[in-house]
């Protein structure tokens, strides 16, 4: 995970969330980076940026992605160590929003810094060329502004704004850096108040508050209209300014009131919200405060509140009758068709800051695609402005601003009856602002399967999962159930793929673009069979997963899984199965089988052994390696990153990583093609474990963890099971077991526990509840 050579070490400047979390970002990467703020403590100089790493480090959701990454971050204090910046490439300040401290901190920076290192901004309120004021010819050419948005691990989004000086093969290295390097989709925004994403987004949420307001609804139906039905975060308006922070509103009204012209949209919304002033001197500041406008009662037994917006009291949170029918499922010309209340909010919220975003361009990018992905990625919508337009029609929009006296931006009224979307000749195009159509250019090295898919059919395909030719010999396997869940059509479709494959092509990669790579077995499937007693369906279910997985790791071709976001029980067991494995550094990766009643089932427990027993930090002897899986197969766990996968040995220490998502496919297919030259399977495994004795003290100390309240009483039933399993079953330490010897004592483990009633019990609290039962 090593940058381009031109930027080997990266200082920042500031070590608040923002400063601190960038700083983590770039050493999840691989890139040392030196981390300086304020002195405070005459006694301890560095403690602000020692501090900031420390809390990273406590913090829930991590910065970052392994303690390793920690170790990565140098940190320091202004003025003992400025001089340092000198052996860096990039210096990103990312202080306080006062122009007069800024521009303090810049003139100390030009006089250490390389003259061809560059200087980058994360401020999103104070326009670049005030910034530059004062500035060297030097300095202002290798100046720019990046805008990461918080927190930065987890946020892809990354707006750059250059100036007019902007040396602009500097610009490129940056951005390629962002890109390939840190992750992000990096867009680029011209040099306006609130760039693009906080531009829209902040007229959004004044909008969506305003008209809750103004109708008298309650926050929970304004969450419910203004929530799924519209592709945005389940929290809805409200919950999301409770998870941003209350207290950040007026900030931001005051921040683009103070910069916006007098005859912005913006200014004839923003308006005082009395009830919001009082909830921030209260100290209820959203989820980070005592609450917001939704709120745990700790003294109510933890019941969950809502604030009444016309009295300001809470009450008891009521569940808001879900968006019925098309307009909850994403039609939005029955969304704000609907009557009453429910359709006027909609309409509200989605006529004005639609209208507002089609009147940006050009002013705040060059194009709509720069806007919708801006949205997209900033604040985590389905859908950007242009293409929710799209779903009601830019006529309809335009027809029905007309009728109630608003203006109708310019580029609504080029667009007329066509969509600012279409698919032609196998490309995706977009409206451009000189009325022809054009094609979406992805970044160079950028494969996309939802591409692939607009000018090609699959080469075979069932109702759980798809081939397709993703060229130079190179076959993608997707999963496309629910949650990605495997099932037996998975099953029989791999063992469909591998002589096709074996026939014609060169190598496979299992590769999906859904929020989860797997989630593992299809629980409601097995569920239904567990209910009739279906014993042989299910006994026929892990046999052909076995069978299914084994014959893809003996396949006559590399094999190479490609995983983002989950990566689950036989999600995980695929990758195990797998010759190589490219994933997406947010890849959650674990088998968590105990945690339902079972134990893995498609030969993780074989996979998972081999990988410990040559672990060189292990000592030698079966036992080590025994222990060390229990403990991780046995708890459920998960590892939160990609590079923890490799500390658990979820991934092995030759696994890729892929820092942004979008180029994880042609990465993959790199990997894969990259294998064939000599491919040949791997041999079967054989192994020597403890036996009897081994599981007794596998046993011992889970009875250990009963002792002490950390395990229920079913959990050691389950755990009993697994060490039978990687002790070896009958056998002794003197004989050899086989990976066969293997499969069929996970076969025979699982489904002794599948017809066990506390089993069942947990495998529906999970399908219920999403939350693991512990009986």
């Amino acid at each position: 995970m090593s940058g381009p050579a031109s930027v080997k070490k990266v200082c920042v400047i500031g070590a608040g969330t923002m400063g601190a979390g960038i700083a983590a970002q770039v050493a999840n990467a691989g890139i040392p980076v030196l981390l300086l703020d304020i002195v405070r403590d005459p006694d301890d100089r560095n403690a602000v940026a020692a501090g900031a790493v420390a809390k990273m480090l406590k913090t829930d959701p991590a910065p970052f992605m392994s303690k390793a990454a920690a170790k990565l971050v140098e940190t320091g204090n202004i003025e003992d160590d400025l001089a340092k910046i000198a052996d860096c490439d990039w210096i990103v300040e990312a202080i306080v929003e006062r122009l007069d401290l800024k521009h303090g901190l810049y003139e100390k920076i030009e006089a250490h810094r390389r003259p061809d290192a560059a200087v980058s901004s994360n401020t999103s309120t104070i326009p670049l060329g005030q910034l530059i004021e004062g500035r060297s010819e030097g300095f202002r050419s290798h100046f720019l502004i990046t805008h990461f948005f918080n927190p930065p691990r987890y946020m892809r989004l990354l707006e750059i704004v250059t100036g007019a000086e902007s040396d602009t093969a500097l610009v490129e290295r940056i951005a390629d850096f962002a890109d390939r390097t840190l992750g992000k989709s990096v867009v680029r925004a011209k040099d306006t108040p609130g760039f693009i994403a906080n531009r829209i987004g902040t007229f959004w949420i004044q909008a969506a508050l305003n008209a809750a307001f103004d109708l008298g609804i309650t926050v929970e139906q304004a969450d419910a209209i203004a929530g799924k039905p519209m592709g945005v975060p389940k929290t809805g308006v409200f919950g999301l300014v409770d998870l941003v922070g209350i207290d950040l509103m007026p900030y931001l009204q005051k921040s683009l009131t103070s910069t916006l012209p007098a005859d912005d949209p913006y200014q004839a919304i923003a308006r005082p919200a009395p009830l919001i002033d009082r909830m921030i001197a209260d100290g209820y500041t959203g989820r980070k405060g005592k609450g917001g406008f939704y709120r745990l009662n700790r003294d109510a037994g933890k019941r969950k509140e809502a604030i009444d917006l016309s009295t300001g009291d809470y009450r008891p949170a009521i569940k808001a009758p879900s968006v019925s029918g098309a307009a909850g499922k994403g039609d939005l010309a029955a969304l704000i068709a609907l009557p009453g209340d429910a359709g006027a909010y909609a309409w509200a919220i989605l006529g004005a800051t639609l209208s507002y975003a089609a009147s940006l361009v050009p002013e705040i990018a060059d194009d709509i695609v720069g806007v919708d992905t801006a949205m997209k990625l900033g604040y985590n919508w389905k859908f950007g402005p242009f293409e929710l337009i799209d779903k009601i029609g830019a006529a309809k929009v335009a027809e029905r601003l007309a009728a109630e006296g608003r203006p109708v931006p310019a580029l609504l009224t080029l667009a007329g009856d066509r969509s600012f979307y279409r698919v032609e000749n196998g490309k995706r195009q977009y409206l451009g602002l000189d009325g022809d159509y054009h094609d979406v250019v992805r970044p160079e090295g950028v494969l996309l399967l939802e591409d692939i898919k607009l000018s090609s059919q699959p080469l075979i395909k069932n109702g759980s999962a798809a081939l397709w030719d993703i060229g130079d010999g190179v076959v993608a396997f997707e999963f496309t159930g629910k949650m990605n869940a495997l099932d037996g059509d998975v099953m029989a479709l791999i063992g469909k793929a591998i002589p096709l494959v074996q026939e014609k092509y060169k190598a496979l990669v299992v590769y999906n673009e859904g929020s989860n790579f797997s989630a593992g077995a299809n629980l409601g499937l097995a569920l239904f069979a567990l209910n009739i007693a279906a014993w042989g369906e299910i006994e026929k279910l892990v046999a052909g997963g076995q069978e299914a997985y084994k014959a893809l790791k003996y396949a006559p071709f590399p094999v190479v899984s490609a995983p983002s976001g989950m990566a689950l029980g036989g999600g995980c067991e695929i990758l195990l199965n797998s010759d190589a494995v490219q994933a997406h550094a947010e890849s959650y990766i674990g088998l968590v089988e105990c945690g339902v009643g079972l134990i893995p089932g498609w030969g993780g427990c074989g996979e998972m052994l081999d990988r410990w027993r040559q672990n060189p930090a292990l000592p030698k002897g079966p036992m080590p390696s025994v222990a060390k899986v229990f403990e991780t197969v046995s708890t459920a766990t998960v590892a939160k990153s990609a590079a923890e996968a490799k500390e658990y040995g979820f991934l092995r220490p030759s696994d890729g990583i892929t820092m942004n998502r979008v180029r994880l496919l042609s990465d993959a297919k790199a990997k894969a093609l990259a294998l064939v030259e000599g491919y040949a399977p791997p041999a079967p495994p054989e192994f020597r474990l403890p036996g009897a004795g081994g599981k007794v003290a596998l046993e011992l100390a889970v009875e250990g963890f009963q002792a002490r309240g950390l395990a229920t009483s079913y959990d050691g039933v389950v755990s009993g099971a697994l060490a039978d399993v990687l002790s070896g079953g009958e056998k002794d330490l003197i004989d050899i077991v086989s990976e066969a010897d293997l499969l069929a004592l996970e076969r025979k483990a699982f489904m002794q526990l599948v017809r066990d009633p506390r089993t069942q019990a947990r495998v529906e609290q999970m399908l219920v509840t999403g939350k693991p039962l512990r009986n």
